[in-house]
């Protein structure tokens, strides 16, 4: 069929030109998924754990086959930019200040530590991605968990100074992942084990083993701080997308 049709001359070759395009148009489509599905199928997962310190932190990064962990990274990052008491113990400085000064050293180290972090993590989310390794999650190793006062009533606390110090590092490390992308999951030290024992289905004196292995892999250094990074690496890696979480990002 061929005739005018909104100003334009439609013939028979017109209408086969037209399907030659639609049916391009599909292939690429088609091929375009094949590629991404093709894509998608060799990026393998990694997932970061966090035991931090006053001052750093160790991290370890994971990733699973069949079922087995094996260490892609191993770190220890120093939060603060001068390794030194004054530094790492911002709380316990603070108290030997007045307050306004003890406030805005306590804000200065807080700051100074989420952008370590942050380093820290973007660095090796570029490492593992050059490796094939795709970086959506992390964990983290709690203390108490008990909420802090403000600022007056921490310095008022010896005991409370120690968890405050401790609080700050590892808040440093939420707002990083946060920044990088990275959900994640939390497990207080006391009860690591048997949630992770819990969450990977394995008892614990056999997850103990395991990952008691991964140190013999690699060696030494594997105190119980990349242990615990491990077991809440693993942890993280295993939870269900409902179970992780993702810190609110302040504005910097």
């Amino acid at each position: 069929m061929s005739g005018w049709h909104g100003g334009w001359r439609v013939g028979a070759s017109g209408v086969r030109h037209a399907a030659k395009s639609d049916s391009f148009g599909t292939l690429q489509q088609y091929l375009t998924f094949v590629f991404l599905l093709c894509f998608l199928s060799d990026v393998k997962t990694a997932v970061l754990g966090f035991r931090a310190h006053s001052g750093w932190t160790a991290l370890v990064a994971l990733s699973v086959s069949k079922g087995l962990p094996s260490v892609l990274a191993r770190q220890r990052v120093h939060l603060v930019e001068t390794f030194i008491y004054k530094f790492r113990q911002p709380y316990h400085t603070a108290k030997r200040m007045t307050p306004d000064e003890g406030r805005a050293f306590v804000a200065r180290i807080q700051s100074e530590a989420r952008r370590l972090a942050y380093r820290a993590i973007r660095d090796l989310q570029g490492s593992l991605q050059a490796q094939g390794y795709r970086l959506t999650r992390f964990g983290l190793v709690l203390a108490s968990g008990r909420p802090l006062p403000r600022l007056p009533q921490i310095l008022a606390s010896h005991a409370l100074i120690h968890t405050a110090d401790g609080e700050l590092f590892r808040g440093a490390l939420l707002h990083a992942g946060s920044r990088c992308g990275l959900r994640n999951v939390a497990a207080k030290e006391r009860e690591l084990l048997s949630e992770a024992s819990r969450s990977l289905r394995l008892k614990p004196d056999e997850l103990t083993r395991r990952i008691a292995d991964l140190g013999r892999e690699i060696g030494p250094p594997w105190s119980q701080d990349e242990k615990s990074a491990s077991l809440v690496a693993w942890m993280a890696l295993a939870a269900r997308p409902s179970a992780l979480t993702r810190m609110d990002e302040e504005a910097d």
